[in-house]
């Protein structure tokens, strides 16, 4: 029987921390040890690699993801080790697991098979704590507000008003509407309140699009906590939580180096969701890298639809960044999902699946080819793909003017991605890039979530009450105008109906709810049923964890 993704993990022979660094230039003194096996880079490090030449920047992004699986986390690490493995200094940056939908549904997760970034169940558990400084860090604040509102509420905050929303690392969906302050007047005013899961919070958002610390302060300064009744509003600033914020968050703020299975170096440093989020590790990691690699590979999370869009229109624009390449990454088995088979079904051979759900492939290569970018399709290679299935897929995407290439790193490790490194290194050298966000900063708000509504969803538009369009007037007047949307979206479908697979067309898009992040610098559009704290599946994954008789996690992944 083949190994395990865990049992291919443990056995892996991974070099000293230090060694990882030294490959990169950087010296002991610079990296914070956690163990033998992963670490943190110093701030003064970072800040003398500024005048460095930038490498090449590879994005990895996925169709809408499935059941069958895609493998997008698979796939950058696969061609993170290909790429060196060609010759190429390259390094990875991914984003760290949120407890939550690891106990959830999702499982433990940083690559698979023979493309995997170690130690894999350290990093999807407490790794270095830089979610606990999140969850910790936001708590604060938290606490803060009604400690303030309790002694005489000074600012003058409408109570009704506290839009500051609490979170926790985990899905509780009992958490996300709660009354808070109940128990008598020593306990303060009792208040609607609720919980969002540390993902989704401006905190992890600020730390992942903050430059430095001093960045940082005056991203959570800049936070929105609530309004007095004239609507005029309350900063994090005024609370004076930044200071101490920022404190707490010293050591998160640092990158953290690991290592691939074949020794080759990754960050993996932040987490927003791309669903609830904007979906790309830290902005940090990824400049860092591209100082210290002439390849960096990052991913963004779920579909190109969600997380593309926004590593394009959120991080690049904020960090001043661009991909060279695109990678899109696809299965045979997923597209013979979106072409109608059932899960159970997948393992037969059907070719007219495969053709029916490249809808789906075809709308995600047009999509990133309207931000100007050269996109490469990567088929992710599952040993009962047929040959023929494979070459329909090829043949697809070469009538949407791209390429498909198979890889096999899953099975084969950066033997198995060469020809997609080579490729992939070709196109990103050739410089043929010309990117450009989908929308201009001065756009209004409302006219930015029609753009992406119907460039990239294919909707035919977005509806929303007058209490909403007012709002985001009012943030216009306010000067926020020129913030980029982060659309909070089902990351199932192109639509806001998970069920609806493929290609659809003539749908809309609600928008229930918007949320001004003025810290993190853009405004999140709630749409559809989509929530901020998800909920625990019928049958949580926590209930099949456990140690094992030596001490090992089992389960998780």
């Amino acid at each position: 029987m083949p190994l395990t993704d865990i049992e291919i993990a443990r056995a892996a022979k991974k070099r000293p921390i230090q060694e990882i660094g030294a490959n990169l230039g950087i010296g002991a003194d610079d990296l914070l040890p956690y163990g033998h096996d992963k670490a943190k880079l110093s701030q003064s490090f970072i800040d003398g690699t500024k005048d460095r030449p930038n490498g090449r920047l590879i994005l990895v992004t996925a169709i809408n993801p499935t059941p069958a699986g895609e493998g997008k986390t698979t796939t950058t690490v696969g061609l993170g080790d290909g790429l060196n493995a060609i010759g190429k200094k390259a390094m990875v940056c991914i984003r760290e697991a949120s407890l939550g939908p690891n106990f959830g549904m999702k499982g433990g997760a940083a690559g698979g098979g023979y493309a995997q970034v170690v130690p894999m169940e350290e990093m999807n558990l407490h790794f270095t704590g830089d979610f606990h400084a999140i969850t910790s860090a936001h708590s604060l604040l938290s606490a803060m507000i009604d400690n303030h509102i309790y002694w005489g509420n000074e600012l003058e905050i409408d109570i009704r008003r506290v839009v500051w929303r609490r979170v926790v690392d985990m899905n509780d969906r009992a958490l996300r509407q709660i009354t808070a302050s109940l128990g008598g007047v020593a306990n303060g005013f009792p208040r609607e309140a609720g919980f969002d899961i540390t993902v989704a919070s401006e905190v992890m958002a600020c730390l992942c699009l903050a430059t430095d610390l001093s960045d940082l302060q005056r991203r959570l300064g800049n936070m929105i906590v609530a309004y007095r009744r004239d609507k005029s509003p309350v900063f994090c600033r005024d609370i004076k939580a930044d200071g101490a914020m920022t404190v707490l968050l010293k050591d998160a703020m640092q990158p953290n180096l690991v290592q691939t299975l074949e020794n080759n170096p990754a960050f993996v440093h932040g987490g927003p969701f791309a669903n609830i989020a904007h979906g790309c590790n830290s902005v940090i990691a990824t400049t860092t890298a591209l100082k210290l690699a002439d390849f960096v590979v990052t991913e963004a999370g779920f579909g190109a639809d969600l997380g593309a869009e926004k590593f394009m229109n959120i991080k690049c624009r904020k960090a001043g960044i661009a991909p060279d390449c695109v990678v899109l990454v696809a299965t045979v088995r997923a597209m013979k999902m979106n072409g109608g088979v059932a899960k159970a079904d997948l393992g037969e051979e059907n070719v007219a699946a495969v053709e029916a759900g490249c809808a789906n492939l075809g709308r995600h290569i047009g999509n990133i080819k309207s931000f100007g970018v050269p996109v490469v399709v990567a088929i992710n290679h599952f040993t009962g793909d047929t040959e023929a299935e494979v070459a329909a897929v090829q043949a697809y995407v070469a009538t949407q003017g791209s390429e498909a290439i198979i890889s096999r790193h899953w099975a084969d490790g950066s033997k198995g991605s060469a020809d997609l490194a080579r490729r992939v290194a070709e196109i990103a050298e050739g410089g043929s890039a010309n990117f450009a966000p989908i929308y201009p900063d001065d756009m209004p708000l409302f006219q930015k979530m029609e753009t992406i509504a119907k460039r990239i969803y294919h909707a035919d538009e977005v509806l929303a009450d007058k209490k909403i369009r007012d709002q985001l007037r009012t943030w216009e007047e306010q000067g926020y105008g020129h913030l980029p949307i982060c659309m909070a979206k089902t990351q199932y479908s192109f639509s806001t109906d998970p069920n609806l697979r493929g290609a659809p067309v003539g749908h809309s898009v609600p928008v229930r709810e918007v949320r001004l992040s003025a810290g993190a610098g853009f405004v999140v559009a709630v749409c559809g049923d989509i929530m901020t704290m998800p909920g625990l599946p019928r049958v949580p994954s926590a209930e099949k964890i456990g140690l094992n008789d030596e001490g090992q996690v089992e389960g998780l992944f």
